[in-house]
């Protein structure tokens, strides 16, 4: 296993895990499809074309990490932010289907695996932490920046260590040192290309917000769930 990438291929993983992850898969993306629906309107669903697209556009272009190491956006964090937890691993999880039927970028025996991580755990693991962050940290674009990038190097670490489950689970060879072993390879290189994932979302996010800070999904949310709580004061505040 000479690279760190996470698209896993065919045959890494045994037959009946990557059929159980296969299960998980199609279940938490009919949960996300389900739940997303309400959430999709006029703005919501153009943004996220936009945001499949801008994930597959970067997931393509490859950055060094160390010598043999190559990494790319996952994204999972970033489409959290911009469309929320629902449709976000949804649009991950189209990028990752369409790489894997037309590019081969991925096994398709792999998919369920890779959706389960890129998709369903990297995107979970970024819309919790952004969710906290946005709470304790300042209402502005630099706190919006690094709440991106914070919530960007956790969910590919999350990801990259689901993938060591995986292994765990399934692995088809024995790797060198066994599964301890592979989660301290995998973390090094991984918190390096989650710098540069966080790197890329803090920028977008920031430069989304400031044109249309009404297209950045959290930020509505946040705002929602503030005017909701305020309102529900009000009663109460009378009654007192």
């Amino acid at each position: 296993m000479s690279e760190f990438a996470l698209h896993i291929s065919n045959g890494i993983i045994n037959g009946p895990v990557s059929a159980a992850f296969g299960a998980v898969a199609i279940v938490g993306l009919a949960i996300a499809l389900a739940r997303g629906r309400a959430d999709l309107d006029d703005r919501l669903a153009p943004m996220a074309g936009l945001v499949a697209a801008f994930i597959f556009a970067a997931q393509m272009l490859n950055f060094a990490v160390l010598p043999g190491v190559s990494g790319h956006l996952l994204g999972g964090a970033l489409a959290a932010m911009l469309v929320g937890p629902w449709i976000g691993a949804a649009c991950v999880a189209t990028v990752l289907v369409i790489q894997a039927l037309l590019f081969a970028d991925g096994g398709i025996t792999a998919l369920g695996l890779n959706v389960t991580n890129m998709a369903l755990l990297a995107t979970a693991a970024g819309y919790l932490l952004v969710a906290a962050l946005l709470r304790v940290l300042p209402k502005t674009l630099t706190g919006l920046g690094i709440t991106a990038f914070v919530a960007s190097v956790v969910s590919v670490s999350v990801a990259a260590q689901g993938f060591v489950l995986q292994y765990a689970l399934g692995g088809t060879t024995e790797f060198v040192g066994g599964i301890g072993a592979l989660a301290v390879a995998m973390a090094g290189p991984h918190a390096l290309i989650g710098i540069g994932e966080g790197i890329i979302a803090a920028a977008t996010v920031v430069t989304v917000a400031k044109v249309r800070p009404d297209l950045v999904y959290a930020l509505r949310r946040l705002r929602s769930a503030a005017a909701t709580t305020a309102e529900a004061a009000v009663p109460a505040g009378g009654a007192a």
